[in-house]
């Protein structure tokens, strides 16, 4: 089976805008579509994750295959994004008695590894119920406690579980934490069912479509909200996914416009290399209280400051885009 161009596209652009989102020039001035929702509720930038997790679903349908030694290279590379995740959280100081645990390759390391096996061990059905049942659950799980940010049930098992090593910015619970992995691996199951239909544009539309409609019916009850990853934002994600990878194959893969999305392209053929180097370089900067002075420079005085905040995150992404570059005409790729 040839390459699917669309899917290193959808890549490139999801790991372009995580990039950019992830680095504002200063935090205090962005625009609200480059901002996560306070709490229920989504932006753009509320996308981003969920559709880096659906994708590495889709890839596990489109390219992983059984032959002996699969399952010890499954947990290897799972294991590999999960310490790469955890250096993350730790680096520079290393602070081992509160560095973060669980985060987002941790969550992805964890999503992929699930996936990878319900791939391997079952079918359509079986995948399908595996689905249902991991939103089921979390439903009957989030039903103990409400949707506000003290009396959810996950922020709840997170500080009783996790204690100091959660997310720094909230201290007590974590947006990437243990109850809401389980809908994040039904956002990869429904990459990896996406998966078996992605030649067909017109099928992964109608899907898509479908699961927008039922996230958004689904609102009023389990609210869409990317913090607790709820059942209404898993399947709105989705089905958003499913639309805009529907667009990409007709576009990319039938109509063979490859060409107009050659930088995204090029930025998923290497998209953990790229997200790891824009959190060290992120890390380093602020920990040698380099950014500041940088930004204020170079950039604060070219604009107002939302605008020089937002232009100092475009080239951070621009950078990395010639980072991505290089090592895509040296041929060299790097998977975990």
């Amino acid at each position: 089976m040839p390459r699917l161009q669309s899917l290193d596209i959808f890549r490139g652009l999801t790991i372009a805008l995580m990039i950019l989102v992830n680095t504002p020039g200063d935090g205090r001035f962005i625009y609200g579509p480059l901002r996560h929702a306070e709490w229920h509720g989504w932006t753009p930038t509320d996308c981003v994750f969920p559709s880096f997790v659906w994708i590495v679903g889709v890839a596990i349908s489109v390219s992983l295959k059984s032959r002996p030694g699969i399952h010890k290279d499954i947990l290897r590379r799972a294991a590999i994004l999960f310490g790469l995740g955890l250096l993350i959280y730790a680096f520079p100081a290393f602070p081992l008695d509160t560095f973060r645990i669980l985060g987002v390759l941790q969550r992805i390391a964890i999503c992929y590894a699930a996936a990878a096996f319900l791939s391997l061990h079952t079918g359509v059905r079986g995948q399908i119920g595996a689905t249902l049942a991991l939103l089921a659950g979390y439903w009957a799980i989030m039903s103990m406690g409400d949707f506000t940010v003290e009396g959810n049930i996950a922020h709840a098992v997170d500080r009783a579980i996790l204690g100091a090593h959660n997310y720094s910015e909230t201290k007590t619970w974590d947006p990437e934490g243990i109850v809401s992995t389980l809908p994040a691996i039904a956002t990869c199951l429904l990459g990896l069912l996406a998966g078996r239909v992605v030649r067909s544009p017109q099928r992964l539309l109608i899907a898509g479509v479908v699961l927008v409609v039922a996230g958004l019916a689904l609102d009023p009850f389990h609210p869409i909200n990317k913090k607790l990853w709820t059942v209404s934002f898993t399947l709105l994600m989705a089905g958003l996914d499913f639309v805009i990878l529907g667009a990409l194959v007709w576009l990319v893969d039938l109509r063979q416009h490859a060409a107009l999305f050659r930088p995204a392209m090029i930025m998923g053929r290497n998209a953990i290399a790229l997200y790891l180097s824009s959190e060290f370089i992120e890390i380093t900067l602020n920990y040698l209280h380099w950014k500041q002075p940088i930004y204020e420079s170079l950039f604060l005085p070219l604009a107002s400051p939302i605008n020089a905040s937002l232009l100092y995150a475009v080239t951070y992404t621009l950078f990395h885009l010639g980072l991505a570059y290089l090592l895509f005409k040296r041929n060299r790729f790097f998977r975990a």
